[in-house]
């Protein structure tokens, strides 16, 4: 199954790690570290047009990507349990 995440963008649900609120989450100087670090590695993809809402860490074992969406995260989290994803979110 399939998570999409705004404009043309879709990830597999199997490769989502989390789904944050950036609002919330980035309060912590770790997660604005690692967002840092991942931006500058090339490792973020920015799917938003308008103001940013939440971002969605995915992975797999030959890369991880951190997607910065316009989609909230408890829309992102309707979305991902509806495709039947994630039951234990």
């Amino acid at each position: 199954m399939y998570l999409h995440l705004g404009q043309d963008t879709v990830v597999l649900l199997k490769d989502v790690i989390g789904i944050f609120d950036l609002e919330t989450s980035t309060i912590s100087q770790m997660t604005r570290k690692a967002l840092a670090a991942a931006e500058k590695a090339g490792k973020v993809v920015n799917v938003s047009m308008e103001m940013p809402k939440s971002f969605v860490l995915c992975g797999n074992r030959e890369k991880v990507t951190v997607y910065i969406t316009q989609i909230s995260s408890s829309t992102l989290l309707k979305r991902a349990e509806s495709a039947g994803g994630f039951q234990n979110f």
